[in-house]
């Protein structure tokens, strides 16, 4: 919000998440402290760039892309492993953010690679996806009581 930036005041909902008695004065004049501005590296372009995006005043967090981003510097995912360039791209978005001192960011599918990039650093990792988690979750009750049963399980609820 001005005088930091631009934006237009919208919708009365947002000031509804600092609490149910904040007026929009109060909201108005709190909000620019209280909000976290991420933007996403997945592009060649934002990588080429990322040095002069995480020296942008105001801004909080660069996030990690991976698969867009391989597939943005010619390094896809193909498997459950990174190409050694998409890494190396990974670990330097990593360095850039704390140089300028901005958190770093990145999405992970499970908790094992989000504990990888945790230990190299990473100030905020992904997990999983909800929908990722719902659905292992149900193979697993649905495995459960499909061998209870003495059945296994055909398509994605069972026989």
């Amino acid at each position: 919000f001005p005088p930091q930036g631009k934006r237009g005041f919208g919708s009365p909902f947002p000031m509804d998440r600092f609490g149910r008695d904040v007026s929009a004065t109060q909201y108005l004049t709190e909000a620019n402290a209280n909000l976290l501005l991420s933007v996403q590296i997945e592009t060649k372009e934002a990588f080429d760039n990322v040095d002069s995006i995480a020296a942008v005043e105001g801004l909080d967090l660069l996030f990690v892309g991976p698969f867009d981003l391989g597939n943005g510097i010619g390094h896809p995912v193909l498997g459950s492993t990174f190409a050694p360039e998409l890494e190396q791209a990974i670990e330097r978005i990593l360095s850039s953010a704390h140089k300028a001192g901005k958190k770093a960011g990145i999405y992970c599918g499970n908790g094992k690679q989000a504990k990888k990039y945790a230990d190299l650093g990473y100030d905020f990792v992904n997990v999983v996806t909800d929908v990722g988690a719902l659905t292992s979750s149900l193979a697993s009750e649905m495995e459960i009581v499909t061998q209870k049963a003495g059945r296994t399980a055909s398509g994605p609820y069972g026989s």
